[in-house]
């Protein structure tokens, strides 16, 4: 069975076999027990870190400030022990309370935060290649366990297209007004000329009446 999680396998066996584990519970509506799976899947998480870098391990909580406290306070640092907070109270919520309202919306957020956690694990902790930072959560997979016709690559073309849209449009417009201000030049242009030959006109009415008065006066 296809699942999102299958680059784990070359990672950490037993943390994907934790997160297979809640995409079935989800798959068959358990959404709390999933939501509960998710919670364990990031304290794990949080033990093959600490341990790995010989920090002592304690309770969940214990051990998400530890990560925080080392942390070097970058983007994907807060990102991912904001997800593990998340995965750690919402599986709480979920242990605690029996049914809880949405939870199978809150179970596929759990898990979305579950895939965004191992893949930041598996590049920054395992160095797992940086290709798989582009990956996005598949439902489709997920309920159908078929993927999303849709590739990521697609995606990334779509955006591409319309980006490209945009500046296609925004030279078009540029082009719009260059010939509005072009028109508008002519159009000045014209009025000018009209004016000059006005003038130049009358310049000649002058003239002429000038030469007819001279005429006139050698003659009387």
């Amino acid at each position: 069975m296809n699942c999102n999680f299958d680059f784990l396998k070359k990672i950490d066996n037993n943390l994907f076999d934790i997160i297979f584990e809640a995409e079935k519970l989800y798959r068959d509506e358990y959404f709390e027990q999933c939501m509960v799976q998710t919670r364990k899947f990031a304290e794990q998480i949080c033990k093959n870190i600490l341990i790995q870098n010989g920090k002592s391990i304690g309770s969940f909580d214990e051990m998400i400030e530890t990560l925080k406290y080392h942390s070097q306070g970058s983007v994907q640092e807060k990102e991912f022990i904001d997800d593990l907070y998340f995965l750690k109270k919402n599986g709480n919520i979920s242990a605690h309370s029996g049914k809880i309202k949405n939870a199978g919306m809150t179970a596929l957020e759990c898990l979305k935060r579950s895939f965004e956690t191992a893949i930041s694990y598996s590049v920054y902790n395992q160095g797992a290649p940086s290709n798989i930072l582009k990956s996005e959560y598949d439902i489709n997979l997920l309920v159908t366990n078929k993927k999303s016709k849709s590739s990521l690559t697609k995606k990334y073309e779509k955006i591409q297209g319309v980006e490209q849209k945009k500046i296609n449009t925004s030279k078009k417009n540029e082009t719009k007004v260059d010939i509005k201000k072009e028109h508008k030049f002519f159009s000045n242009v014209s009025i000018f000329w009209k004016i000059v030959g006005v003038l130049s006109l009358f310049s000649v009415l002058i003239i002429l009446v000038f030469c007819v008065w001279i005429l006139l006066s050698k003659i009387f």
